[in-house]
């Protein structure tokens, strides 16, 4: 056995990692050691030689992004975080996967320092990581001045065969391709190892042409995955072309250094075994039988590189405040979009909305609004997935994103649906920016597993989502939602807002814009529906509690509430009229969003919907799937447990029962 004290320091510290990485999955009995064991070099090159970072400081804004896309590797993150000197103890490490630690099995953003987005489910991280590069582009074009590059750092991401079997993977780099993102670099790992046996099993893409293809520079450096020096030319040279993103294809050995495992699937998912341990660390001249062991030498190693970083972020500081004295606006707007705080007036500008404007789709609400709070909110940008003029979500005032022109707000994602979403994660993640995006609702199909992470992650993205409902109509039921609303609604953390008129479509942008901690799907109709007047009804404002008095009972106390969202609301308003003639007293209750309504105070929400009413009818051009938590058990619905028809949408919506009259009947019959 080699003696560690004569082992070279880059080989101590690769070897550190190594076995941290296996002594963490076997100490849990659960994990990914083989893919951390062949790329702990690449990790601790990058770590070493080009990585900007402060582990006194995991946030600080300039620094490199590093997204490990390929999560099932976690152990390979955490444990170069241990070892540069981030908050992450060794005891956390000897707690992986365990409940309540810091390693989880997946990396989590917001939980382990240096960890820069939730990653696991592949393709994701590398398509946030186009959104990194967005943003870091976006953002320099609009504050970097001459002797000032504020913004200027790169976004490193490593994925493997599965994130690029992913067609996911295909959105994320056609884009970056496309845009030229040039500080963008990828690393894969061409390991030729799969969960089922060896990647050729399903998989024979030639990758270099393929990014070829995609306009990217390409860089394969073959069976280079132990050469630290091949890996620092790579990089190198990657980082001298300044037009492409880049691709660095290493040809890895899962499980390098185990004698039995190396280039198996057994070393991809599964722990090595005592035995199969301690003969790999005697083949890397490790003492076979420590655990959990990192030479003094290595701590002293790596918190050189910590400090660098350190003294990095002080000249950044000092920059910045000389910036900030020579550019007083740009670097006081900076200020307020990397904390997310709203400027003073930011909603002034928003209009509101009389009955004699006439009856407005609220896709076409929303587009007013958006682009009035875009006047006043410099950082919010997005774009939809090729539908701007059908979503109304270009902002007027700037043009499109793209190659020369980073510093535009309207981002052409192009029919890319789980990939805008993915990438709008990673504007998020980055900070500085506020991102939308946008499609028909019915397309979320393509974008959920992206939602899905920012309702993990609590990221605020707002979603614009149109053609809402059946009221699409003659696109048909391909393109008419039924079952999605229901289906956001169960997703943890997500807020679901269905405007029902012009004035909840202000109230509605008013609560995405408020709320930091997680997303909200805005639901807009492609069809007009009239605009109340808040002088008459109840103030749209009530849309901030998630559901509101609309228009109240006549005596003291309602015989039947009607609940309505959207564009079915106006209809309860006429059925409200008609109980009336036959001395019905209904109250009318706009109900927009389940998730605010539940966030207000009982008193609150019984003050809306009365405990002790006779019966409560919702009417949703959707599944009826979850409304018995609103209606009682004496309650009601109207709603659709089918597919839609193709069709004009008021022959749709009669077709299937949406009408005032169908609502006084079905009122009466519940009373």
């Amino acid at each position: 056995m080699q003696n560690l004290d004569q082992m070279s320091i880059d080989e101590l510290c690769i070897n550190t990692i190594r076995t941290l990485s296996m002594d963490g999955v076997q100490q849990a009995n659960s994990g990914h050691p083989g893919t951390p064991m062949a790329l702990a070099p690449l990790v601790y090159t990058l770590w070493t030689k080009y990585l900007s970072y402060n582990p006194q400081n995991p946030n600080w804004f300039n620094r490199d992004r590093f997204v490990l896309s390929a999560g099932h590797a976690s152990m390979l993150i955490y444990s170069i975080l241990h070892i540069a000197g981030y908050d992450l103890p060794l005891d956390e490490l000897k707690k992986f996967r365990q409940l309540g630690s810091k390693t989880p099995g997946h990396p989590e953003f917001g939980l382990t320092p240096g960890v820069e987005t939730t990653t696991g489910p592949l393709g994701q991280g590398i398509s946030n990581s186009v959104g990194m590069a967005i943003a870091e582009a976006h953002l320099a074009s609009v504050y970097n001045k001459e002797k000032y590059n504020i913004i200027d750092h790169y976004t490193y991401a490593v994925c493997g065969d599965g994130d690029l079997m992913e067609g996911v993977s295909h959105e994320a780099a056609s884009l970056a391709g496309h845009f030229g993102l040039g500080k963008l670099v990828w690393f894969y790992d061409d390991n030729h190892i799969t969960i089922e046996g060896k990647t050729d099993l399903a998989y024979s893409d030639n990758v270099q042409k393929r990014f070829e293809g995609y306009g990217w520079h390409v860089i394969n450096i073959g069976e280079n995955a132990n050469n630290p020096d091949a890996i620092t030319k790579a990089i190198a040279d990657a980082k001298k072309v300044t037009d492409k993103p880049s691709l660095i294809i290493i040809r890895s050995h899962i499980g390098f250094g185990s004698p039995n495992m190396v280039d198996t699937s057994k070393a991809h998912g599964a722990p090595l075994g005592e035995e199969e341990v301690k003969l790999t660390k005697k083949a890397y001249g490790w003492p076979e039988d420590e655990k959990f062991l990192v030479p003094g030498r290595v701590y002293e190693h790596m918190k050189q590189f910590g400090d660098k970083g350190k003294t990095e972020e002080k000249k950044w500081n000092e920059n910045f405040t000389a910036y900030e004295k020579e550019y007083p606006h740009l670097a006081k707007q900076l200020k307020e979009a990397i904390a997310g705080k709203l400027p003073d007036g930011w909603d002034s500008l928003v209009p509101e909305f009389k009955p004699e404007d006439g009856p407005a789709a609220t896709r076409n609400i929303s587009g007013k609004v958006i682009n009035a709070i875009a006047e006043k909110v410099p950082y919010l940008i997005g774009g939809s997935a090729d539908l701007s003029p059908s979503t109304k979500t270009l902002l007027k005032s700037s043009g499109y994103f793209g190659k020369g022109n980073f510093g535009n707000r309207n981002i052409p994602w192009g029919v890319r649906e789980f990939g805008m979403c993915g990438a709008a994660n990673g504007l998020i993640l980055h900070g500085g920016l506020r991102p939308f995006t946008s499609t028909f609702f019915v397309f979320t199909d393509y974008a959920r597993p992206a939602i899905r992470l920012a309702a993990i992650m609590k990221l605020p993205v707002i979603y614009v989502m149109t053609h809402d409902s059946i009221g699409v109509g003659e696109d048909g039921p391909t393109h008419q939602p039924v079952e999605q609303m229901a289906s956001f609604r169960l997703m943890p953390n997500v807020h679901v807002i269905r405007p029902g008129d012009a004035n909840e479509v202000s109230y509605a942008w008013r609560a995405a814009m408020l709320r930091k901690d997680g997303p909200t799907m805005l639901l807009l109709t492609r069809q007009n529906i009239p605009v109340y007047d808040q002088t008459t009804f109840g103030s749209a404002k009530g849309v901030l509690k998630g559901a509101y008095v609309l228009s109240k009972e006549k005596g003291d106390k309602p015989d039947v509430v009607l609940i309505g969202t959207g564009s079915e609301v106006y209809l309860a308003l006429e059925a409200q009229e008609m109980l009336a003639k036959e001395n019905i007293d209904a109250r009318v209750v706009s109900m927009p969003c389940w998730e605010l309504l539940r966030e207000q105070s009982i008193e609150y929400q019984n003050s809306v919907l009365p405990p002790d009413v006779k019966a409560r009818l919702a009417v949703e051009a959707g599944v009826s799937f979850g409304w018995k938590e609103w209606v009682g058990d004496n309650g009601d619905t109207i709603t659709i447990d089918r597919f839609g028809e193709s069709g004009p949408y008021k022959k749709v919506f009669e077709h299937f029962g949406f009408t005032a009259e169908a609502i006084v009947k079905k009122a009466k019959a519940i009373l």
